[in-house]
């Protein structure tokens, strides 16, 4: 059976979740989220974490276990080769996930949350890509009120991914996310109307 695989995609803060949430409510689509991968892939006691913890030092693990995040993403967002490092090791334990995943699933749509689907070059994982957009003004607004970033700090990890006008250049479907959330939606329905 030919899987209808989309890649759902867009920068930090531009609104993959809301999408991803209403396709899974409204169409009851199967989510596979890269990065509940990338979560587990650094999950207490895995072989990735520890390799982190080699290369950065105890202090990047809290003291109950867990990656200190906040301390890796100050390393990896201002150091180029130190996030080429940590997503080079992180990046294939998410690929196999997903190939288990949509090899034992028996959903004929699957939507791939990847955040990173250029960066990471999983493009050949989908046969179609989405992507979410919206002003860069909006993504650092959106940053600092979620993750209560500074403006730099928004602005590094904006920075560290492809810009989104190129993510809308080379996707199938533009979804833009600058306005309210109904008329994200409608975006929403008709684009999945056009699904065979």
């Amino acid at each position: 059976m030919n899987k209808n695989l989309i890649g759902l995609t867009g920068g930090i803060a531009t609104g993959k979740s809301t999408v991803a949430n209403y396709l899974a409510t409204a169409y009851n689509l199967p989510i596979l989220d890269a990065d509940i991968y990338a979560r587990d892939a650094v999950s207490i006691g895995s072989p990735i974490l520890s390799q982190i913890a080699e290369k950065y030092g105890k202090d990047i693990i809290l003291n109950d276990g867990n990656l200190n995040r906040a301390k890796l993403g100050e390393i990896i967002f201002n150091h180029l080769e130190e996030r080429h490092w940590v997503e080079n090791i992180i990046h294939p334990y998410v690929r196999n996930c997903f190939d288990k995943a949509i090899n034992e699933s028996f959903a004929n749509t699957l939507i791939l949350v990847i955040p990173l689907l250029f960066e990471a070059n999983l493009e050949n994982l989908v046969n179609e890509i989405w992507v979410v957009s919206c002003s860069e003004q909006q993504q650092q607004q959106r940053l600092i009120e979620r993750n209560h970033l500074t403006l730099e700090q928004a602005a590094a990890r904006i920075n560290s991914q492809l810009p989104i006008t190129e993510k809308i250049a080379r996707a199938d479907v533009n979804l833009d996310n600058s306005s309210t959330l109904e008329l994200l939606l409608q975006q929403i329905d008709i684009v999945v109307k056009n699904l065979s």
